[in-house]
């Protein structure tokens, strides 16, 4: 019986990898490959990606009614910078969850003999992924949230909306440079570099500075805050967004000379990695 033809040309395109001809093709593979697994991650908390969305802005509605309990207990009735009270909460937890997020999901986005084994998928892909579904997550719940007390409670003015934009990419991309730190220790410390990343969302929870204005802050506390990005972007933030407040203990470009540092440091760390990493490390992790 003679062969189909065609049908070993199906298997032989099904099983063999496709060769970029050229820089184009190679790009715009590699942001197929970023979509799909930015899609996939998007789906693996729920299968439904509404649902997934509607548990995200859930979550952050959460977390400002158990912040507003708390003001509300501590006798704090009104914005410390006589500005909107609920808009004061809102830029620190939103790029507060936006940051701790991101370390989280990029400094756990693979690990070593999984799917990174396959081509052409690798490391950066994932990682890409990772970091840009949170910020796809954590936009979408910004919006929703701030449209909805827009449109429900009370009108909402920014005094410079693409600052207070800008604020939170920052705060997006210092969350990627320090999860890639984290990312390349886990190989050489599986547990330890686990614990790391906890311990340092639990510490963002004061050392962020959500709960308060930097301007009041004394002196000499400052030195405990004043090394945190996330510390610099949200009072910053609160300057863009705030006619009556300006920074004066914050500076944006140290969050982002912050970020460019520990970028350089995490890509070394991961290389380095990839350079002496063998695939029974995966075993222990």
């Amino acid at each position: 019986m003679v062969p189909n033809q065609g049908q070993d040309r199906g298997r032989a395109g099904l099983f063999s990898q496709r060769n970029n001809r050229n820089m184009v093709q190679a790009a715009g593979t590699t942001l197929t490959l970023i979509y799909h697994q930015t899609v996939y991650n998007l789906r693996t908390e729920h299968r439904n990606a509404i649902v997934g969305l509607l548990m995200t802005i859930a979550q952050t509605s959460v977390m400002m009614m158990a912040f507003m309990g708390l003001y509300l207990i501590m006798g704090v009735r009104s914005s410390p910078i006589r500005a909107d009270f609920i808009l004061f909460l809102m830029s620190g937890i939103m790029l507060f969850l936006t940051h701790i997020q991101t370390v989280g999901a990029v400094s756990g986005s693979h690990n070593l003999g999984g799917l990174t084994r396959h081509q052409p998928l690798n490391a950066a892909i994932m990682i890409a992924a990772a970091s840009l579904a949170v910020l796809y997550r954590q936009a979408i719940t910004i919006m929703t949230l701030l449209g909805v007390y827009h449109l429900l409670f009370n009108p909402l003015r920014l005094e410079d909306p693409l600052g207070c934009v800008v604020m939170f990419l920052l705060s997006w991309f210092s969350g990627c440079c320090v999860g890639l730190i984290f990312l390349g220790l886990r190989p050489w410390f599986p547990k330890g570099s686990k614990l790391m990343t906890t311990m340092y969302q639990r510490i963002n929870m004061i050392a962020s500075g959500k709960m308060f204005v930097a301007n009041i802050l004394p002196n000499i506390m400052l030195p405990f805050f004043s090394w945190n990005p996330l510390f610099h972007v949200i009072d910053q933030t609160r300057g863009f967004a705030f006619i009556n407040y300006t920074p004066q203990k914050t500076d944006p470009y140290y969050a982002l000379w912050f970020s460019l540092v520990a970028l350089m440091i995490g890509l070394l760390i991961n290389f380095t990695t990839r350079k002496y990493e063998s695939i029974s490390w995966g075993a222990t992790s």
